[in-house]
């Protein structure tokens, strides 16, 4: 690891160095405990301003959570939504590790009417008939992100609804079987309070906010197919 002391390397980077071979070394798993910001300081020979700068960085890159009062702990990995596909989802595991189980739930499939909102979104009448599908995302048996997706139903008459309860992809269904497939988007993104169905769908507290990715997909012609919504927690939370 490279000292605080080699002037390649400014006194922060020094901390975030130490504290990803800690990880490492210590084969540490999401939830350990770090050592706290006084110990790194002694260990990387630095002050407290660039341990805070350091552990900022390493939050945001999703490598740690700290809580305050508590302590500094390895970040559990994160299921992030891929922009250039609606409904696609990453994960953010680091280091290369493929070992987090991701499986997916189908909570809800129905035909109905869209709202007015949704209509104006797809660009149909509010009388035209719409598919809902809901499902649920978890990471290693723990609820983590809850996707709805509306379909215009005379773009997409039927679904493979034995499939997509088998956890199959509905977009590379709708590529496969109708040739729609997001070419570009419309998204917009909103911190807000959870639904009772989506507290309950993840396991939220009530006070719990949630991070919400609203948009709609477009195929190469410009038909809008598919107004999308990915719903999960504002906060990653220990269990």
């Amino acid at each position: 690891m490279p000292s605080a002391g080699d002037q390649r390397v400014l006194r922060y980077q020094a901390v975030k160095y130490l504290v990803v071979e800690l990880i490492e070394r210590d084969r540490l798993q999401p939830g350990d405990r770090l050592p706290s910001s006084t110990e790194l300081a002694a260990m990387a020979q630095v002050s407290q301003i660039s341990v805070r700068r350091a552990l900022d960085e390493l939050e945001r890159e999703g490598r740690i959570e700290r809580h305050q009062g508590v302590g500094t702990f390895v970040a559990r990995p994160r299921i992030l939504t891929d922009p250039t596909r609606a409904g696609g989802l990453l994960t953010t595991i680091g280091d290369g590790d493929h070992s987090t189980q991701l499986a997916t739930e189908l909570l809800g499939i129905r035909v109905g009417l869209p709202g007015s909102t949704i209509a104006a979104s797809l660009r149909i009448d509010p009388g035209q008939p719409v598919w809902e599908v809901v499902r649920r995302r978890s990471m290693d048996g723990s609820p983590a992100i809850v996707e709805r997706a509306v379909l215009p139903l005379h773009l997409v008459p039927a679904l493979d609804q034995k499939g997509l309860a088998a956890g199959a992809s509905l977009y590379e269904f709708l590529a496969d079987k109708y040739g729609l497939v997001d070419k570009y988007e419309e998204q917009y993104l909103e911190i807000t309070v959870p639904t009772a169905e989506e507290r309950g769908w993840l396991n939220l507290a009530s006070r719990d906010q949630v991070v919400s990715i609203r948009g709609v997909s477009f195929d190469a012609s410009g038909t809008a197919f598919d107004c999308f919504q990915q719903t999960y927690a504002a906060r990653d939370r220990k269990s």
